[in-house]
């Protein structure tokens, strides 16, 4: 009898044994010719865009505005508050500490080098912001921005926004900070030094961004709750992490998807994590060149990602991922992310316990290239045997090979800028504004917004204040800067709209 039990046991040991093998085996070798084969021509149809087929007129002009200089020891602002849509402002090389905020539509900034010299905004280590806009068919290029607390260029709702050519450095939490706009390009600048996102696209549609070079920041390229987004050509190094797709709770637009990633040099991201304590880029481990957060209908395309020592590439739901809280509004898995030929070199050689749990469970050693974890659907690889690989078994081979189709989701003609009414006005601020900052559960920079509907439920008038002369109260959390720029009415719409807010 006991001889029968023996064998009985073994026979079932061998059968589940047969099976967790069975679903460790990687898919039979397929080799793809990626110039062959179906093209992926994007997620974006214009026609179906009431932004754009609304029929409104546009805020361009039909011809040029006047030219407005400005010299060193001129304020920008003053020529700011002289301009009238349409007009362009030159600043000559030069040192100016201010903080220039553009409310006006159809207004060119532009830095002028001579002999390689640039205007130069100087926040000396005190100032918060540099250049804040709020006006659509905006242009800043050309400048040079150090030394600022807070942010070197913050969009907030302006749409067909064009930021090009300006060097940035040791500029606070973002560098390049588009918020809540439509229809932009961040392309030619240089980003380092910057303890959040040296390029943070937040809440935004239809954006380029190409041929920068970002690098000593906590994350490179940041592609956080927007939609139709190319990320090309640029140089990200030496950042914790180099090009992320997120979707973060808690913010008032709840998805990422229809983005791509392609023809990046991604290199050495090994830099020390020095975000902000709890906030979500603090979770990113160092050593990471791609990371895909529950974002949807990702492209990942003929990059060079080398020499990053936890992965090439980490795809988590939210789950998985660290300081990330619960958003019952938010599809928390990444679904039908694609990853095409990329080259890989060296990634992974140092990865973290997590990354090698999940390959001692699939019964696998080394380097790995391509590391999924948690949940998703859908999603697709090609060429799979190229790469040293973790958590992609259940992924499919792609239906196609590559995006030549795709060029650019920026749009022919400028979108109307939005029509706020009276009644929105709290809204559109919390949105441009406050979102970058605050999400309503979780830690971003600031506090979260359940903290402060504790702190002032029934007192918006003190918040109010409170926004528009901050006094720093937490250790733990960075100053918050003065919006009184944003003027009272908005100021005291923005509290009334914060303490109201659900989700």
């Amino acid at each position: 009898m006991k001889t029968k039990l023996v064998l009985i046991a073994l026979v079932v040991a061998a059968f589940f044994a047969g099976r967790y093998a069975a679903n460790l085996e990687e898919p039979a070798t397929q080799i793809v010719d990626s110039s062959e084969g179906r093209s992926y021509s994007g997620g974006y149809d214009k026609n179906q865009d009431a932004t754009v087929t609304s029929g409104e007129k546009q805020v361009a002009q039909s011809t040029p505005g006047d030219t407005i200089e400005v010299r060193e020891g001129e304020l920008i602002m003053d020529a700011v508050k002289r301009a009238n849509p349409g007009d362009t402002i030159r600043v000559y090389p030069g040192q100016y500490s201010e903080t220039v905020y553009v409310d006006k539509d159809d207004i060119r900034l532009i830095g002028v080098i001579e002999k390689g010299e640039r205007a130069t905004l100087d926040g000396k280590g005190s100032m918060n912001d540099a250049i804040l806009y709020s006006g659509n068919n905006f242009v800043v290029e050309n400048f040079k921005i150090v030394g600022y607390k807070g942010n070197a260029i913050m969009g907030q709702a302006g749409n067909n926004f064009e930021i090009r050519n300006n060097v940035i450095k040791d500029t606070g939490v973002y560098g390049i900070f588009p918020q809540l706009g439509k229809n932009g390009v961040v392309e030619h600048n240089v980003v380092s030094g910057i303890e959040d996102a040296a390029i943070y696209i937040g809440m935004s549609d239809n954006v380029h961004v190409a041929h920068n070079d970002v690098f000593d920041s906590v994350a490179g390229i940041e592609i956080e709750n927007s939609r139709h987004a190319i990320v090309e050509n640029n140089y990200v190094h030496n950042n914790t992490g180099g090009v992320l797709a997120f979707i973060t709770p808690g913010l008032p637009i709840k998805t990422t998807y229809d983005v791509v990633i392609r023809n990046n040099f991604i290199v050495g991201n090994n830099h020390p994590n020095f975000g902000a304590p709890g906030s979500t880029v603090s979770g990113i481990p160092a050593g990471t060149g791609v990371l895909i957060m529950a974002a949807d209908d990702v492209v990942i395309e003929d990059n060079i990602i080398s020499d990053n020592k936890t992965a090439g590439i980490l795809i988590t739901d939210h789950e998985n991922a660290s300081n990330v809280t619960f958003d019952p509004e938010s599809e928390p898995n990444p679904d039908r992310v694609a990853l095409l030929d990329n080259v890989m070199l060296n990634n992974g050689y140092d990865t973290i316990a997590e990354v090698k749990a999940l390959m001692l469970a699939e019964l696998k050693t080394g380097s790995p290239d391509i590391v999924a974890v948690g949940g998703g659907v859908e999603s697709c690889v090609i060429n799979r045997h190229r790469y040293q690989t973790v958590g992609i078994n259940d992924y499919k081979d792609c239906e196609f090979t590559n995006t030549d189709q795709l060029v650019t989701y920026l749009l022919d003609e400028p979108v109307p800028p939005r029509n706020i009414d009276p009644s929105e006005r709290g809204m559109i601020a919390y949105l441009g504004v406050c979102a970058g900052c605050h999400s309503y559960t979780g830690r971003l920079i600031g506090p979260p917004v359940q903290t402060i509907q504790a702190l002032y439920m029934e007192n918006p008038e003190g918040l109010a204040e409170y926004i528009a002369s901050p006094i720093k109260k937490r250790p733990d959390f960075p100053e918050m800067p003065s919006q009184a720029y944003l003027g009272e009415e908005t100021m005291l719409a923005v509290a009334k709209y914060m303490l109201e807010a659900e989700n």
